[in-house]
């Protein structure tokens, strides 16, 4: 473990001079520079608000002002900018549900020996509502995002939280650098899961997870499956054959249909998770037996999908009857990294027959499970990161149907003080969300649910 002192170097400049031991606090400048000082942090912190843009999506710097607070060898600006967005008209690229014109940002930029580090940024539109479908207009969210500066104390209160999280979770960091860059991350984590907290309409709880020193593009690449947003997998029949009125609840988990949570690692592999969970379920209610199977399998031997990087779970139950079946877990275990298909038909102990695609309607899809078995969905995985426990429910916008990235299986239904759920079993281990499990509000479509559910088919 590297040593705390440069985090506690970094945190005493964030703090300020008010903070700062009685024989430097002379040390401190507060001030307001003259713009043109203020240009460079500002153009940095909108070469990170552009990263990963194409050149026609970038945003353009318009007026700047801000503050400069100096101690030591760094300097830490509080900057507030206009940011002018080139309209946004593509539903496969916008995440919400306007047309960007005037951004207003709220910016924290430290510079330390002639090197910037973004801490914090916060946009929102200018003069802009955004309108959810259903439910009207619901702008007032905006002013969420145009906070003014934070409390000195959060940077304090920061500190001790991330010590105590690089504790639970084991983190070491190889250098005193990277410790404070992802000491960095974490605070504007901290301040994204508060925002998420505060707009989500069910019962969740949002804060501190193992993946809160990430970076939302280091989560997404690691952990998600942009390729189910695609949609170009094999098509499947759809199947209608449930004709009742689903149960109040059911969980299949009471059941004995459904394996422990497992962990899919630092590996896009969701959707082998997905399909193994869901035929786990069809076998055991065709053949009484629970096997934990295979999903190392999936990401050697399905030449279709991209193993790590990504796959559907309809090219999954086709790899699954070109291959023959599927191995148990014991006999070809997970390592959480492409390798040579090892597949033996000769140890095969699970078999299928096909797939089918299931209704989008929430109240068929919950029939189908009572009477079925669990079942394979893909979700949009927004606020999942900092998820803790509770029924999630985002607004619209912000958990598109659009952008469907992480598969994961359905495996009950029912209701918490009247707010109705759906009961996911996730595949990031027991040691996120409740025990592994995540549950999203049932009804509304919410995040996507109910786009692209499917099963196998168990002779």
């Amino acid at each position: 473990m590297v040593s705390w002192l440069p985090l506690l170097s970094l945190l005493g400049l964030l703090l300020g001079a008010t903070s700062a031991p009685p024989h430097r606090a002379a040390d401190a400048q507060d001030r307001e520079p003259a713009s043109a000082e203020l240009l460079r942090p500002a153009r940095f912190a909108l070469e990170m608000y552009n990263r990963g843009r194409a050149a026609g999506a970038r945003a353009v710097l318009g007026a700047v002002s801000g503050r400069v607070r100096r101690a030591g060898r760094g300097s830490l600006y509080s900057l507030k900018a206009t940011l002018d967005e080139p309209p946004c008209n593509d539903p496969t690229v916008c995440q919400l549900a306007v047309s960007k014109k005037t951004l207003l940002c709220s910016f924290e930029v430290l510079n330390e020996l002639g090197k910037h580090m973004l801490l914090r940024q916060d946009c929102g539109s200018v003069h802009t509502k955004t309108t959810d479908d259903k439910n009207g207009t619901f702008s007032s969210f905006l002013p969420l995002l145009n906070q003014d500066p934070l409390p000195q104390d959060f940077f304090e209160k920061m500190a001790s939280i991330f010590k105590q999280f690089v504790t639970t979770y084991n983190r070491t960091y190889e250098t005193e650098e990277e410790t404070q860059w992802r000491f960095s991350v974490f605070i504007n984590n901290m301040v994204r899961a508060q925002k998420i907290q505060a707009l989500d309409r069910g019962t969740a709880q949002y804060g501190v997870t193992k993946f809160s020193d990430l970076t939302e593009e280091e989560f997404r690449t690691i952990y998600l499956n942009p390729l189910l947003k695609e949609e170009l997998g094999k098509k499947m029949r759809l199947d209608e054959s449930v004709g009742g009125p689903a149960p109040p609840e059911w969980d299949w988990r009471d059941k004995g249909a459904v394996t422990k949570v497992k962990n899919q690692g630092m590996c896009g592999s969701c959707w082998a998770f997905s399909v193994t969970g869901n035929v786990e379920g069809q076998w055991f209610l065709k053949q009484g037996d629970l096997l934990s199977l295979s999903e190392q399998e999936l990401v050697d031997c399905d030449k279709v999908d991209k193993a790590c990087m990504g796959g559907l779970p309809s090219n999954a139950y086709s790899a699954i009857m070109t291959l023959g079946g599927l191995e148990t877990e014991d006999d070809y275990s997970y390592h959480g990294h492409l390798e040579t298909c090892n597949f033996s038909s000769e140890k095969v102990k699970v078999y299928i027959n096909d797939s089918v695609e299931l209704s989008q309607n929430e109240q068929q899809m919950a029939a189908w499970l009572a009477e079925k078995g669990p079942v394979s969905v893909a979700i949009n995985a927004f606020g999942m990161q900092f998820y803790r426990r509770g029924i999630s429910h985002p607004l619209r916008p912000l958990c598109s149907r659009w952008f469907i990235d992480h598969a994961v299986l359905l495996v009950g239904y029912g209701n918490r003080s009247d707010v109705p759920f759906w009961a996911i079993k996730n595949s990031w281990g027991t040691d996120w969300g409740e025990e592994g499990y995540y549950y999203l509000y049932r009804g509304s479509g919410a995040c996507g649910v109910n786009v692209m559910a499917s099963s196998a088919v168990v002779n």
